[in-house]
């Protein structure tokens, strides 16, 4: 066996009868029918190919859609996540809104965590009420309008009809 060294620059080793410069050849022209993608400017080493200009180019240009496609996919996530974070800003306000609307309520008792309030309309406003419409024996004196669980933090739970448990 012969030892050569081929247009890449490695160590081989040919059969014994063939032609080491014709393999040569041959492995020279299939390299470049096929432009390599180089990450570099020059060639690896100085019998490597010679990486042409426009090569270069349409390896920049591919890099560049590569990392829009990258950044564009990213922001789509972004902006999907600021639209859910709006829509539960949104929510919280609309919330604390209907709490400090709660509060302003006519109430003659000390409202405390966990007890149940009962809102009924009449006329000059709204009021709470210790007594639920069942414990006014099914007609409480004015319009029933919901039910509430003053919370810890002080915001109001309205309470449903299935959930009562006061």
């Amino acid at each position: 066996m012969n030892t050569e060294i081929n247009r890449e620059g490695s160590v081989g080793k040919s059969k014994e009868g063939g032609n080491p410069l014709a393999e040569n050849l041959s492995q020279s022209k299939s390299s470049e029918e096929k432009p390599a993608h180089h990450s570099l400017t020059y060639g690896t080493s100085r019998l490597a190919p010679p990486i042409r200009l426009v090569d270069r180019a349409k390896e920049i240009e591919l890099a560049e859609e590569s990392v829009q496609l990258h950044v564009h996919g990213k922001m789509e996530v972004i902006a999907k996540q600021i639209r859910a974070l709006k829509a539960e800003a949104e929510i919280l306000l609309q919330n604390a809104q209907k709490d400090i609307e709660l509060h302003k309520v006519k109430c003659h008792f000390e409202k405390k965590a966990g007890q149940a309030l009962h809102l009924y309309e009449k006329k000059e406003g709204n009021y709470f009420s210790l007594l639920s419409p069942a414990e006014w024996g099914g007609s409480p004196p004015h319009r029933f309008v919901a039910s509430y669980i003053m919370n810890p933090d002080r915001s109001f739970t309205e309470v449903t009809e299935d959930k009562e448990t006061f």
